[in-house]
């Protein structure tokens, strides 16, 4: 059952049959230069062990075009700690963070990441009750950027050697999407 559609686009939960699939996107290297990196691969093991944890708040999803899987899409309340490192302690919004890629390499810039992150913001405003959604791209990645910039994310803080990204820690970006009638009211 499908959490959301837009046209030919579909998310929909992540079953257990899906770990194959993320251990094969999760060990191509031109997935990696951008997710987990290059020097990171995923085998079905550590697939197991990072994405069907029972302990994780992460509503974990796959993403779907023209009903075949292409990628993985996550999302979750931020917590505290988080709400601290990214400056939102002192406010009540319910604020969601996303992270996700297309690890079919063939479906890149063909517009579908930006469809997917207009439809994922959409359904957590509406369904989820979202104030603000947030995700922090490595500063490096300006395809992701640009994206998540020309569906209405704004760069609100540079997170200095926050990731540890093939070998090094890097810079990346805190963006926010406020919900539109929060964002109208201010």
């Amino acid at each position: 059952m499908n959490i959301l559609t837009k046209g030919d686009l579909a998310v929909r939960p992540l079953l257990a049959e899906d770990a194959p699939l993320l251990s094969k996107w999760l060990s191509d290297p031109k997935v990696l230069e951008f997710y987990e990196g290059r020097d990171r691969p995923l085998d079905l093991k550590l697939v197991t062990e990072q994405f069907y944890r029972e302990d994780s708040d992460s509503v974990r999803n796959i993403i779907l075009y023209r009903d075949k899987p292409i990628g993985y899409i996550q999302y979750y309340e931020i917590d505290d700690e988080e709400r601290e490192h990214y400056g939102y302690a002192d406010t009540d919004d319910r604020i969601f963070g996303m992270d996700q890629f297309i690890g079919e390499p063939g479906c890149w810039n063909q517009g579908i990441g930006t469809q997917l992150i207009r439809a994922m913001t959409a359904y957590l405003f509406s369904s989820m009750q979202a104030d603000r959604i947030v995700m922090d791209p490595q500063a490096w990645n300006k395809r992701a950027i640009h994206v998540y910039e020309k569906c209405g994310f704004v760069k609100k803080k540079l997170l200095q050697q926050h990731e540890w990204h093939e070998g090094a820690y890097r810079d990346c970006w805190l963006i926010e999407l406020a919900e539109p009638e929060a964002a109208a009211d201010k």
